[in-house]
């Protein structure tokens, strides 16, 4: 099969809620796509997301359960579960130290020096400072800098867990279509019981379900409407100005 190209891919996509069980998917293909969902990007690169493959018909059964049935889910012939694993801060950032020094010898060193210190500084103040006391002092402390300067304000726990989520469903989206190039088909679900998944993923307390995606080709019921989307012109500022005309607009109307 000829892939799409990525214009294609992204028109092809729907999210389809019933599929045919008489059309098999190759499962290393879907591993493929989970591959190739890894080249997207992440804050500062930390990658803090793992991705769940379930295949087997008995573990199927018991996540379908944990979907509350729905047919996305239970029609699926695989499911793909990206899970936000903001725990693992600290080994992503001597993964990403260690790329750095490998791979730039002979290099500008005071650059090299930049970045490894952003890693070995900043991002742990971030991370450490996100939770309990620290989180409210810091919120307190970058409010009052806020009055003054430029400010980065995203520093309690719930912010983190937003960039988190935010870094994981790019990924699952380059997921989505590239099983869309395919021709497999996706629907990404997000009613589920997160407690009683987590612990059929045997994931520990601190990571967070972003989604299950089922995986599958489309019946022909599968799609339960044509595609709406708001028009461009909703949506689409080009210049700071329109949007300021639109905000006045409202203020005077």
């Amino acid at each position: 099969m000829k892939e799409k190209s990525v214009s294609e891919a992204i028109k092809f996509r729907r999210s389809v809620r019933i599929y045919n069980p008489k059309k098999s998917i190759n499962s290393n293909l879907v591993k493929k796509c989970i591959e190739q969902a890894l080249l997207s990007p992440s804050s500062s690169n930390l990658q803090l997301w793992e991705f769940y493959h379930i295949k087997s018909e008995n573990f199927l059964k018991n996540v379908v359960r944990v979907c509350f049935n729905q047919p996305a889910a239970k029609t699926a012939q695989e499911l793909v579960i990206p899970v936000v694993r903001l725990d693992l801060w600290p080994e992503r950032i001597n993964s990403n130290v260690n790329f750095i020094k490998s791979s730039n010898k002979g290099k500008d060193k005071e650059k090299i020096k930049g970045a490894i210190e952003y890693y070995q500084k900043a991002i742990p103040k971030l991370y450490r400072g996100s939770k309990g006391f620290k989180s409210f002092f810091n919120h307190i402390k970058t409010y009052y800098r806020g009055l003054k300067k430029v400010t980065y304000r995203e520093v309690r726990r719930n912010d983190i867990r937003i960039i988190g989520h935010k870094s994981t469903a790019l990924a699952a989206q380059s997921f989505m279509i590239s099983m869309a190039a395919l021709g497999y088909d996706t629907c990404p679900m997000e009613g589920f019981d997160s407690v009683r998944l987590k612990s059929l993923l045997k994931l520990p307390k601190s990571a967070e379900i972003s989604m299950v995606i089922g995986c599958g080709i489309r019946e022909e019921d599968g799609l339960y409407g044509e595609r709406f989307r708001l028009p461009l012109k909703e949506v689409y500022f080009s210049n700071l100005q329109t949007a300021i005309d639109i905000i006045l607009c409202k203020f005077s109307n």
